[in-house]
């Protein structure tokens, strides 16, 4: 079998034709701008032709797309989307609304550019592969970060509360963080997956982990205990593992660390006194502690790992760090659908 592992990260999609039969260092890789990014390009540019643009598809992750909605509405264009698509901005209807946006199923003005969104580029990569003679895989495997459906609550604190459960729900062990299928609320996920039905979909943050567990190096410290952080475009998630027990994590926005903050936080994660509110009340997402973990290993991945802890072991699974993501989707697929091997 053949498994297309694609994690969907805010400013990249990072993909690995996954197939057993070769080195993993010899299967196709892609690293390619992320659909946010690609739509975000097709909104402005609508913009600068000063059209107005209807949204249609499915929910999708923020960010470059979001912030593109925002400027074609301050530049006096209008914006309408599908009841679907309208969840990409907010989880509230009333809130997409009062942000200007008129939720129709038809475009509201002539000559809107309709843009489809969806976390699914799959037409696109399978056209991208087939030039090089590569078929598209027989199996999918995918990482988004999802919020949650969350119209009424703060989506960090729902985001957290779901990791929290399930972690507690599965005793702890890094592989409850892999839920196959997604868990009900979690709508960017569900939407993707009923695109491609069959596929495994979980979380970056965990795939990124999974995956630098991959590492020898990271493995070996892990059987020891080990703080192991993502250092995404966006969010930070770090853990305490002893093995692959987790003993502690937390997740914050990338944007509010620098080293010295986040080496503290992780001093505290270690000894078992950072706490919920701490981290929310600075603007992440939460904290939890299972048991305190006194360990020297450090390890970091993710795009911001030089910035944030330049003197920890940098993980590259394969030799690669910007497909951890995937290798963390390769082992939970093994893992949760028995079909692929090692």
């Amino acid at each position: 079998m053949t498994l297309l592992a694609a994690d969907i990260g805010r400013g990249t999609q990072d993909i690995l034709v996954y197939d057993p039969r070769i080195p993993v260092e010899n299967c196709v890789k892609l690293v390619l701008p992320a659909p946010s990014v690609v739509f975000g390009m097709r909104i402005r540019k609508a913009r600068e032709e000063g059209r107005s643009v209807h949204l249609t598809g499915t929910t999708m992750g923020g960010g470059e797309n979001v912030r593109a909605v925002s400027e074609h509405i301050r530049a006096g264009l209008a914006v309408s989307a599908t009841r679907e698509a309208a969840k990409t901005i907010h989880d509230s209807l009333d809130r997409v609304k009062g942000y200007g946006i008129i939720i129709s199923e038809e475009p509201t003005g002539t000559g809107a550019v309709t843009i489809r969104l969806s976390d699914w580029m799959g037409e696109e990569i399978r056209q991208a592969l087939e030039l090089f003679g590569v078929p598209m895989p027989e199996h999918v495997a995918c990482a988004v970060q999802d919020h949650g459906f969350s119209p009424d609550v703060s989506n960090r604190i729902h985001r957290f509360q779901v990791l929290r459960s399930m972690l507690e729900e599965g005793g702890w062990r890094i592989d409850a963080l892999a839920p196959d299928p997604p868990l009900p609320t979690m709508t960017r996920m569900l939407a993707l997956r009923a695109q491609v039905p069959g596929a495994l979909v979980i979380d970056t943050g965990p795939a990124a982990v999974m995956g630098a567990l991959c590492d020898p190096v990271v493995r070996r410290m892990a059987g020891e205990g080990i703080t192991l952080v993502n250092a995404g475009n966006a969010h930070t998630l770090a853990f305490t593992l002893q093995g692959e027990e987790v003993s502690g994590f937390f997740e914050h926005h990338t944007s509010s660390l620098d080293q010295e903050h986040l080496e503290a936080l992780l001093g505290k994660l270690r000894g078992g006194t950072l706490t919920n509110d701490e981290v929310f009340r600075e603007g992440g997402h939460g904290a939890a502690v299972h048991r305190p973990l006194d360990t020297p290993h450090v390890a970091i991945t993710g795009p911001n790992r030089s910035r944030l802890l330049p003197d920890a072991y940098h993980a590259a699974p394969f030799g690669d760090m910007m497909l951890t993501g995937c290798f963390g989707l390769v082992r939970a697929w093994r893992r949760r659908r028995g079909e692929a091997p090692p």
